[in-house]
């Protein structure tokens, strides 16, 4: 089975936990499903795309979000720990990915457990320095913010 990427547009606030629990998913079967040759030549594109998508993602958010000037501030502490946590989820799944080929299923499973326990604590991290922003919003920004939210857990149950 080879590992293939596709592309992902985000259309939704905080997607970033989600497209990262669902690469998780995809990557929680059976080690040997992926070759230690598939694994080596993938790495490189996995941290670009991954670094793609998580650059227009924040933009994107930005926009949706409608950040003011007087909110640049705290919207930079919000794409930092994006960018922190989708560093962090790259480096599990890249060391899962290296470590398909002899990885037993006790080490499937711890390595499954690791990138779980990332991103619960990336959504913990997450969540003050948001709140600080939702803080700062308008009226107008935070129903905003919570229809993008709602949009998003709309999109989830589909799945």
């Amino acid at each position: 089975m080879k590992l293939t990427i596709r592309s992902f547009r985000p259309t939704t606030a905080f997607v970033v936990p989600s497209v990262a629990f669902l690469s998780m998913l995809a990557l929680a079967g059976p080690a040997g499903a992926i070759t230690a040759t598939d694994a080596h030549g993938s790495a490189h594109v996995v941290k670009v795309a991954s670094r793609d998508r998580i650059d227009t993602h924040i933009s994107d958010l930005h926009a949706r979000l409608q950040i003011t000037r007087a909110q640049e501030a705290q919207w930079q502490k919000v794409s930092q720990v994006m960018r922190d946590n989708a560093s962090k989820m790259d480096s599990l799944r890249l060391a899962r990915i290296d470590g398909a080929g002899s990885m037993t299923a006790v080490g499937d499973l711890k390595s499954y457990g690791e990138i779980a326990d990332a991103h619960a604590a990336g959504i913990r991290q997450l969540t003050p320095v948001f709140q600080e922003l939702y803080d700062s919003m308008s009226d107008v920004q935070k129903k905003n913010a919570d229809l993008i939210f709602q949009d998003r857990q709309h999109v989830a149950r589909k799945n």
